[in-house]
């Protein structure tokens, strides 16, 4: 990334943050972020949904380990862009993250991940209740250029997209 297009994307950054940044707010992204934190609350749920739905216990173990894999691909992404996060003046950094590695988010990854492999389980529309909150939580907090959630959700969007293509054609196994 260019540090023109990093410095439009922190003045665009300090707006969300004087816009959506009030306590209240900047709480709720702090526990979206603790929950999100290596995958780790999506992973869990995924196991719930495997302990509950004992019909579809294998697909809700594979969208759970696919949420870990989404996570996983953010990070080798993450270590070969080597985007540090923002740093400017208009930017108020809010929460501590795990590295300086900012593109992609691998919050906004493994949500969108679980998203839609959990909405396709579930038949419910989750990405759109899931994915906005999760990204601008990113974006409150200070953590991330818009550009890093866009990319993470993409990424997360494609992971979803192999994971259920080579399930479908994966033959379902034979009862004994």
């Amino acid at each position: 990334m260019t540090g023109s297009m990093s410095a439009r994307e922190a003045v665009a950054l300090g707006a969300v943050q004087s816009a959506l940044g009030s306590p209240p707010v900047v709480r709720a992204a702090k526990a979206l972020s603790l929950f999100g934190e290596h995958s780790a609350g999506w992973f869990a749920l995924g196991l719930v949904g495997a302990a509950v739905d004992r019909g579809h216990r294998r697909e809700w173990a594979v969208a759970a380990g696919s949420v870990v894999a989404a996570h996983a691909a953010s990070v080798v992404v993450k270590r070969i862009v080597r985007r540090t996060r923002p740093d400017h003046p208009d930017v108020r950094v809010l929460a501590g993250t795990p590295s300086r590695l900012s593109f992609p988010s691998s919050h906004a990854t493994s949500t969108t991940t679980a998203a839609i492999l959990y909405g396709a389980l579930t038949r419910q529309p989750l990405t759109p209740l899931l994915v906005p909150p999760m990204v601008l939580s990113r974006l409150v907090l200070g953590v991330h250029y818009p550009s890093d959630v866009i990319a993470g959700s993409l990424l997360g969007a494609v992971v979803a997209g192999g994971v259920r293509r080579f399930t479908s054609r994966r033959p379902e196994p034979e009862e004994r």
